[in-house]
């Protein structure tokens, strides 16, 4: 047996057991590990169900519409770089950041446009809006806000939801993570759910 035979064969052997490794053993490893329970939900996209319905991820924040924006009864996520306008929602099929300079004249607009349009809806002055109200995250679908974003939507939910204010600042406690460790975050999607369960009639 000459020596190109004897190469041939031995890259054959490498072939084939690599992709018997790496292309049954390892992915099934991965997906027993993905079974075990307490990890099933994480390894299926952290799925949030109501009712039996899926309706969302706790992973992808997905900014909610109101059926009518002057009687916005819903928590806000971050904006996205993908909204065409201030206040819009992203695709959330698709993610990136603007990729923008902080000088970058366009940003700063875009920025200032943000800030006016949010302290009109929420009834406040501009300077009273937080930073992540206004700027976009790196992948655009960031599922969490800060408390103080959080803390000034309270007010509007309230109002338009019936709701007091106490009960829902307990709902935004409640959907409040990271207290402690690291920089406390809350859950827009969970938090609305909770806002949807303690006054149906909100749409």
């Amino acid at each position: 047996m000459n020596t190109m035979v004897k190469q041939t064969l031995a890259g054959l052997r490498v072939l084939i057991a690599m992709t018997v490794l790496l292309g049954l053993i390892y992915p099934l490893a991965v997906w027993a590990v993905g079974r075990i329970p307490g990890l099933e939900s994480n390894a299926e996209g952290s799925i949030v169900t109501q009712n039996g319905q899926a309706v969302g991820s706790s992973l992808i924040g997905v900014d909610p519409v109101a059926a009518d924006p002057a009687h916005d009864p819903w928590f806000h996520n971050r904006p996205s770089a993908g909204s065409k306008d201030a206040l819009g929602p992203g695709d959330p099929s698709t993610s990136g950041s603007s990729n923008k300079g902080p000088y970058n004249e366009d940003l700063v607009k875009t920025i200032t446009e943000r800030k006016d349009a949010i302290a009109k809806r929420e009834g406040v002055s501009p300077a009273q809006v937080p930073a992540d109200a206004v700027t976009a995250s790196a992948s655009g679908l960031d599922p969490s806000i800060s408390v103080a974003y959080a803390d000034l939507q309270i007010a509007r939910v309230a109002r338009n939801t019936g709701l007091a204010e106490d009960k829902v600042r307990q709902l935004v406690e409640a959907n409040t993570s990271g207290a402690g460790i690291g920089v406390p975050g809350v859950n827009v999607l969970k938090l609305n759910l909770a806002v949807h369960s303690a006054a149906p009639g909100a749409h």
